[in-house]
């Protein structure tokens, strides 16, 4: 038999735990089914999140606004995001997310797991 249709009102989108400074990550849909999460990150103007990886789990990024960088191979590859554009993060593939900018920028993140992963790493290759 099928769940139940479930809606996260944007009243109700909470900030969630394990915050990078400048970044913040807000559960949309958390522990809601065992197959996918989703949440909303803001990037404030002039940060960037730590270097990390999120486990087991794919992500889907798409961005809703402003104009962040999704940073990965070592720091090497620069990929730049727009509104409206989408990036596939592999399981376990370290990246940082970045915000050069003087706007914030919105993703909407989306997730292979019942609940987010987070890997902090101290650096590039430290996982």
């Amino acid at each position: 038999m099928p769940g139940s249709v479930h809606v996260t009102k944007a009243a109700d989108i909470k900030t969630s735990d394990g915050q990078t400074e400048g970044m913040i990550r807000q559960g949309a849909i958390i522990d809601k089914c065992d197959k996918v999460c989703a949440s909303v990150m803001i990037a404030k103007p002039h940060s960037s999140s730590a270097v990390h990886h999120h486990g087991e789990q794919d992500t889907i990024v798409y961005a809703v606004r402003g104009h962040g960088t999704v940073v990965s191979e070592g720091g090497k590859k620069r990929q730049d995001l727009s509104p409206g554009d989408f990036a596939l993060i592999p399981a376990y593939a370290e990246h940082q997310e970045a915000n050069d900018g003087d706007e914030e920028v919105t993703w909407i993140i989306t997730r292979s797991g019942r609940t987010p992963i987070v890997e902090n790493l101290e650096g590039w290759g430290e996982s």
